[in-house]
């Protein structure tokens, strides 16, 4: 018999999975809080090219690390499901095959460092003077990219165990750093965007390096020499290989599409760039705190899979979907109400101020919408669905965003670029809401079966 889709009982793992959502969200708005606090501190120098020269070079870096995403992201899934079959030995060959890989990735991103730059900012449109400033923090951020994705590792595996409190403390360690060393690099020795490069740079390594002692104690050395025979299992390095090609594709077309955002209104001019810029950097602010909960639906998700749990699944989707979309929607308001008081803080240059104020009420639909598609990625992601996942990026892309953004290219006109980033969530949300559905019922036969 069909169960009802909502039912009134408070689940059994509510408080397992507040305790997550807000160690998380701890953890997750530390880091665009560095990253507000590195634009207050570019947007307050005399000359705005920094700021606009920063903004366009991370459509650079959005390309090299959220495409590597996938190793967190994929981590975490497989190692929750490990964990909920009560497979310790394979946690932890996941984490170490994902570990090699990563390293791997990074070296040779610091190897292939100048055609990458050359590649990435030909693909902008910006002045002389705002690439030069790009180029600059391109230049001493790349540095940092065998850390950064080893770290994905890291956060990754540890989320899959359900262990947030020690992703706060990574968490800590790397914004605490940051924003110290923006302060002595741009305030203090006036490296501007250079400085701003070399700063996320070496906080990375600082990361690292705890989370590296945090791995130390959590497994023991002949854990790691028993385990290291079965790295390169064919099956396994198979599912690893599949599961990743999927979220690759999934997240390039993600990026792709807000690099597409980005270099439209590049072309727009310097002022809608940055107050576009700003306005994202909402966005990515409150997809931080929307992630704490797509963080521990993975978690959960993932757990409850391999335990075969799929009346939980349904129940802690209805619980995220809710809280995700109360948290994306009240966020949305609160910055369009008082736009004032974190606009004027991030930039002193009056022009691009008046501009984004025309813009600020879009956040309401990108937000709404957006909460919920971040909330389902973490669903599917916590099941390892990669496919799922990499069909509804790829449908938001071709059947919501492109046409509002072609419209918004010929017109010239920002509310139609605005429109498409809707619309690109809209479809997102919608199409893995459907595939959820989908989903659910198939498997609650397949059990009833």
């Amino acid at each position: 018999m069909r169960q009802p889709l909502f039912t009134l009982q408070p689940p059994t793992f509510l408080r397992q999975f507040l305790k997550l959502t807000a160690i998380n969200i701890l953890s997750n708005v530390m880091v665009p809080i560095a990253g507000l606090l590195s634009v207050a501190f570019l947007g307050h120098l005399s000359d705005i090219r920094y700021l606009a020269g920063v903004a366009l070079a991370t459509v650079v870096f959005n390309y090299l690390y959220w495409t590597f995403g996938f190793l967190r992201m994929s981590t975490t899934g497989m190692t929750a499901q490990a964990i909920g079959r009560g497979d310790e030995e394979e946690a932890l060959l996941i984490g170490l095959r994902h570990g090699i890989l990563a390293l791997l990735l990074g070296v040779a991103i610091v190897i292939l460092q100048m055609p990458l730059r050359q590649i990435g900012f030909a693909m902008l449109s910006a002045t002389t003077e705002v690439a030069t400033a790009g180029e600059a923090f391109y230049n001493t951020l790349i540095w940092g990219a065998p850390a950064t994705l080893i770290n994905f590792v890291i956060i990754g595996w540890l989320l899959g165990r359900s262990q947030s409190d020690r992703v706060l403390i990574l968490a800590a360690v790397n914004s605490g750093a940051n924003v110290a060393l923006d302060y002595w690099f741009i305030v203090r020795l006036d490296w501007a965007s250079a400085g701003a490069g070399l700063a996320t740079a070496l906080s990375q390594y600082l990361m690292l390096l705890v989370g590296l002692v945090m791995l130390i104690q959590e497994v023991q050395p002949k854990q790691m020499r028993v385990n290291t025979q079965q790295l390169w299992d064919a099956s396994a390095l198979t599912t690893v290989w599949v599961l990743n090609r999927d979220i690759l594709i999934r997240t390039f077309a993600l990026i792709s599409t807000f690099a597409v955002f980005t270099n439209l209104g590049s072309a727009f001019g310097t002022v809608p760039l940055t107050a576009n810029a700003l306005l994202m950097q909402v966005v990515t602010l409150a997809a931080y705190f929307i992630d704490g909960i797509a963080f521990a639906t993975e978690s959960l998700a993932g757990l409850f899979w391999g335990q075969g749990n799929v009346r939980q699944l349904k129940q802690l989707v209805l619980i995220a979907g809710g809280l995700s979309l109360c948290i994306g929607v009240l966020f949305a308001i609160a910055v369009v109400s008082y736009p004032d008081p974190l606009f004027g803080r991030l930039t002193s240059h009056i022009q691009v101020l008046h501009y984004l104020k025309q813009y600020v009420v879009w956040l309401l639909p990108v937000l709404g919408f957006g909460s919920l598609a971040y909330m389902f990625d973490g669903y599917f992601l916590g099941l390892t669905e990669g496919r799922i996942l990499r069909q509804a990026t790829l449908q938001a892309v071709l059947l919501g965003f492109m046409p509002s953004a072609i419209v918004a290219w010929y017109g010239h006109n920002n509310h139609w670029l605005w429109l498409a980033l809707t619309l690109f969530m809209a479809v997102r949300a919608l199409a893995l809401g459907w595939r959820w559905l989908h989903h659910h019922y198939k498997t609650e036969a397949t059990e009833a079966d």
